[in-house]
């Protein structure tokens, strides 16, 4: 899944989607209005979190912009704290609103509720509870490593999705990452021993998918 954050604080940006990608979200981030509908055009949103004060183009043009050509949840940010704004933000079409400052797991959790994601995921027979970061198959507790979970999280939030090994590398060991690409072949053959091995399909030269369906 794809979240847009748009934020002119990078700050802000930098943790929310360090938040999101531990996640398994494939994050967008853009530091203003106009760099936020750019992004809009070029890919898929599942979800928009956008700051109200943005340059160029305010969160709240932005938010409307994305209500009337997408299906996207829309999420607002804002400093302001009069209950006319929330009104003019849901007014706009926003789907939440949420005052700064605040902390990033409430926002994730609301986040979560407006895509519906649950934190209980059963994909054949594995069942993932992220809240406690435990994977069960057929009811017995799977022994994985953090980078094995967060491998497993994030092809289950982008199912059906080729994810290159570079993507990978985003989502799992971060964009600072600097050692051998073939560790990510390593860590997915320990985590199909585990899951199953026809559980990640193999896209020579592209990367690697989850396909099985979700219950």
């Amino acid at each position: 899944m794809n979240i847009l954050i748009a934020d002119d604080e990078k700050q802000m940006v930098k943790i929310l989607s360090a938040y999101f990608q531990k996640e398994g979200f494939n994050t967008i981030t853009a530091v203003d209005g106009e760099e936020a509908l750019d992004l809009f055009h070029l890919h898929k949103i599942d979800l928009a979190i956008l700051d109200w004060m943005m340059p160029k183009v305010s969160g709240v043009e932005v938010c409307k912009y994305i209500k009337e050509n997408s299906n996207a949840k829309v999420l607002i940010l804002t400093a302001k704290t009069q209950n006319e704004d929330e009104i003019k933000a849901l007014n706009c079409g926003a789907d939440e609103y949420i005052k700064k400052p605040f902390d990033p797991r409430i926002l994730l959790i609301r986040a979560k509720k407006l895509i519906n994601i649950s934190d209980v995921i059963n994909i054949n027979d594995i069942k993932i509870n992220t809240d406690e970061q435990r994977v069960y198959k057929n009811g017995e507790a799977l022994k994985l490593t953090k980078i094995e979970y967060d491998l497993l999280i994030s092809f289950v939030r982008n199912k059906g999705i080729i994810l290159s090994r570079d993507k990978l590398i985003d989502l799992v060991w971060g964009m600072d990452y600097e050692g051998d690409y073939r560790t990510v072949d390593t860590h997915i053959r320990r985590l199909r021993s585990k899951i199953g091995e026809d559980s990640i399909k193999t896209y020579r030269r592209l990367g690697y998918s989850m396909e099985a369906d979700e219950n």
